[in-house]
């Protein structure tokens, strides 16, 4: 298959799976949009190896030759390695963040747990604060030169981290039920909240906490240019608008489905979003 096919199947592949990031990416102008679609497609390939049924030492294997094959993105056999080949030449996307991403998933495949809050936002900086890096290599900044993409960079690995903290709260009881526990230890014991009984008075101290967090990583939003800007405030408005109703109603994450908002709410943030309004 050719680059091209390449980057359809990574496109396809985002809009199926990607949720709630596929009503940001589709705001994008086409070509940023195909590159983003790539990031996602070998995120969702990592992501899939170590949440998949491999046993853990056949996983950490796969994972090293995910990163091995970050070296070789051009002579890849798959159309997609070979789209993402394509789109790093393209724009300055930052093959380390892939790498920290590789190493946050070792840390699932390790069940690793957390006894501080500092312990899991080094996590969450792997796992998703490397993806605030890598868009922000396809979306660039308005004003060029390296103090304002480090400032950029830093901001976007803040609002991943907030849309990392968000997830761990939406997913407390199916993380639970898979055997892990992402949330610190030492906020475990202080609220007297023993898995898998997790207490309305955790859930609303650690939203808060994300609350904050979201704060930091919107400064983002007045360094991108407006389609990229657009981009960033509907993700995170989806995810923002999930934490609020975590924050509100902690019952919500405690029984019942997997919370998640209905398409049309999630299709009129992006809306206001590509109008600069914001959620």
């Amino acid at each position: 298959m050719s680059v091209a096919q390449g980057y359809e199947r990574c496109r396809a592949l985002t809009r199926r799976e990607a949720g709630n990031f596929y009503y940001g990416i589709r705001l994008l102008p086409r070509d940023r949009r195909a590159a983003l679609c790539c990031v996602y497609a070998f995120a969702r390939r990592v992501d899939d190896v170590a949440d998949g049924p491999l046993a853990d030492d056949e996983k950490l294997r796969r994972l090293e030759q995910l990163r091995a094959g970050l070296e070789h993105l051009d002579e890849a056999a798959e159309p997609e390695l070979r789209a993402l080949g394509d789109a790093v030449h393209r724009y300055p996307i930052p093959l380390d963040s892939f790498r920290d991403l590789i190493d946050g998933a070792g840390m699932d495949v390790a069940g690793a747990t957390y006894e501080t809050f500092e312990g899991l936002v080094v996590y969450c900086r792997r796992v998703a604060g490397s993806i605030g890096r890598l868009s922000l290599g396809v979306f660039g900044v308005r004003e060029p030169g390296h103090e304002a993409m480090e400032r950029a960079g830093d901001l976007g690995d803040d609002l991943g981290v907030a849309l990392q903290l968000t997830n761990i709260l939406r997913d407390l009881r199916e993380d639970w039920a898979a055997g892990r526990v992402y949330l610190p230890r030492e906020d475990l014991e202080r609220l007297g909240a023993e898995p898998p009984a997790f207490t309305a008075e955790l859930i609303r101290f650690e939203a808060e906490r994300a609350q904050r967090w979201f704060d930091r990583g919107l400064e983002l939003l007045p360094l991108l240019d407006r389609p990229a800007a657009a981009s960033v405030s509907a993700m995170a408005g989806i995810y923002r608008r999930l934490l609020n109703r975590i924050e509100r109603s902690p019952e919500l994450v405690l029984a019942g489905p997997r919370l998640s908002l209905p398409a049309r709410e999630k299709a009129w943030v992006a809306a206001r979003s590509l109008a600069g309004v914001g959620a």
